[in-house]
């Protein structure tokens, strides 16, 4: 139990640093005069690090053990937070990515210790329902930021001139002023890392089937070559690709299309506020999930949700006004389950190879990296609204995944 509230406590923290992304694109934006596909540019900075940091993570946990990673993890993370003062100060958009790069470098090393620590920490059987419990503190962060991000980030905004008229020193001067809103969050958030990689260092958590007392895995030497006998990891990983990069594409322009006049018309900072609507609708259905995978096969719970999310972004796509938001909005719940149980389905019984099924399915998490940026540059030519067809095309992916879950031989949980 203590492990299990341990991990609940990391996957908050990433959770929370991943969603108050949402608000530094309208954010940065603005103060940058960005285009939707530069502004997506903040993602594909993070999601990309999942892509480049997460086999080296995989090689980090077989070398040193999970615990020890989750430690390096979080100090990679503070750093990444502290990064975000120069990047304020000096008011230049590529150094906000490079901070982000590193963030998101220790959320990966995080990601690809924590996930499968939890999933094994007790019978494969329920692994899904236990990933979910955690997951829904990920949801829990994700809630919380968008309030926290709109108060300290958007509530201090001013109103912007026009930007253009200005000379190149006031306009430096005011996107350094502008820019400055972000310090003192991310200055705390770094400060709160340190003391939570302090804290885990100093708690003893018992080991788990197939992990040695000092969290290393049981086995070693095995080739990634044979993960190609694997095919329900492959198009796992694919629909881990797919997965995150709806969600976040959704999750990134709910600011910018909650605040077009045919949707709601609201400011930036009120909009920021429904964005908690969104994500907190993930926590929700995660605790609901945890406990329905107990009971039904996790393959047929992922179709379901994958098929009403699919008939929401579509029902979005079609309407105006409220029912446009409240139904892009409702997405979210539906989201709620398919990351743990896509990433159980794909990880279920690889043994020796469970670090390295773990290292590719947090890599392929570079889906919030490409999709967001295409749906970006798509938004830019026919508008944000047609543009959510690509989050359409991403949720069918999954409703094939789960179709084929249920025919799989593989498929041992839920």
């Amino acid at each position: 139990m203590k492990a299990l509230s341990t991990a609940t406590v990391l996957f908050f923290m990433w959770g929370f640093l991943t969603c108050l992304n949402d608000i530094l694109i309208p954010h940065l934006k603005m103060v940058f005069e960005l285009s939707y596909a530069q502004a997506m540019l903040v993602q594909f900075a993070f999601f990309s690090s999942y892509f480049i940091f997460a086999i080296p993570a995989g090689k980090l946990v077989d070398s040193i053990g999970y615990k020890q990673s989750m430690i390096a993890g979080l100090l990679t993370m503070a750093v990444g937070a502290l990064l975000f003062l120069p990047a304020a100060s000096l008011a230049t958009f590529v150094l906000f990515l490079g901070a982000l790069v590193v963030l998101a470098a220790g959320i990966t090393v995080l990601q690809v210790a924590a996930n499968p620590y939890v999933a094994n920490l007790g019978p494969q059987r329920t692994a899904s329902s236990r990933l979910n419990l955690a997951q829904a503190f990920n949801s829990l962060g994700t809630t919380v930021a968008p309030y926290i991000g709109s108060a300290l980030i958007l509530g201090t905004v001013v109103e912007a001139p026009k930007l253009g008229s200005l000379s190149q020193a006031a306009l430096q001067q005011f996107r350094a002023q502008q820019a400055s809103t972000v310090r003192m969050p991310y200055l705390a958030i770094a400060g709160l890392l340190v003391l939570l990689a302090v804290a885990l260092a100093l708690i003893k958590l018992p080991a788990m089937g197939g992990l040695t007392q000092d969290f290393r895995p049981s086995e070693r030497g095995s080739s990634w070559g044979a993960l190609l006998a694997h095919p329900q990891l492959l198009l796992g990983a694919l629909g881990i690709f797919v997965y995150v990069g709806a969600e976040v594409s959704i999750g990134s322009l709910l600011v910018n299309y909650m605040h077009l006049p045919q949707i709601s018309g609201f400011s930036e900072a009120t909009a920021a506020k429904y964005v908690s609507l969104y994500w907190g609708g993930a926590m929700i259905g995660r605790f609901i999930g945890s406990a329905v995978l107990q009971k039904i096969k996790t393959s047929s719970v992922l179709t379901l949700a994958a098929a009403i999310a699919c008939l929401l972004v579509v029902t979005s796509m079609m309407t105006t006004g409220h029912t446009a938001m409240w139904a892009i909005l409702a997405v979210g719940l539906f989201n709620s389950i398919m990351f743990p149980s896509i990433f159980t389905l794909g990880i279920a019984n690889l043994g020796e190879l469970t670090s390295k099924g773990s290292s590719l399915m947090v890599c392929a998490i570079v889906g919030g990296a490409i999709i967001p940026l295409l749906t970006g540059a798509i938004a830019d030519h026919i508008g944000v609204q047609r543009a959510l067809v690509v989050a359409v095309v991403c949720y069918l992916y999954i409703v094939f995944f789960g179709v084929r879950g249920d025919r799989s031989t593989t498929e041992y949980i839920g």
